[in-house]
């Protein structure tokens, strides 16, 4: 059975710093491409990052580029965002997702359950 559980979310004021974990099982990670998905209230998903678990090559979303990093332990089987210089529009419901096509292709064979983040004073 293939689980994606994220956790780290929380409320953090503008200009602050939070990380993200997604622990995955169930599946062959080093055969997958991992990602950080956010959905904001009333908009539509949106794919920030991703990552090549075997290659390592990252790929960002140019609204966080600069500002957030994601990163893999694949001893571990778990996925990072990292999380800097948060604006109040980083507020999301933020999920862990994967596939094995790489970035682009804009569908996930899993998804985590999500972890809320909220930016405000």
């Amino acid at each position: 059975q293939v689980r994606l559980v994220e956790s780290g979310g929380g409320l953090v004021q503008p200009g602050g710093s939070l990380g993200l974990s997604c622990v995955a099982s169930g599946f062959t990670y080093s055969e997958y491409w991992m990602y950080w998905v956010r959905q904001a209230p009333g908009k539509g998903l949106e794919w920030i990052a991703g990552i090549n678990i075997v290659g390592g090559d990252t790929y960002y979303k140019d609204s966080v580029k600069g500002r957030f990093t994601i990163s893999s332990d694949n001893a571990k089987n778990t996925l990072y965002l990292q999380m800097n210089s948060l604006k109040s529009e980083d507020t999301a419901d933020y999920y862990c997702a994967n596939n094995r096509e790489g970035w682009g292709i804009w569908r996930a064979d899993s998804w985590g359950q999500g972890t809320r983040v909220t930016v405000s004073s």
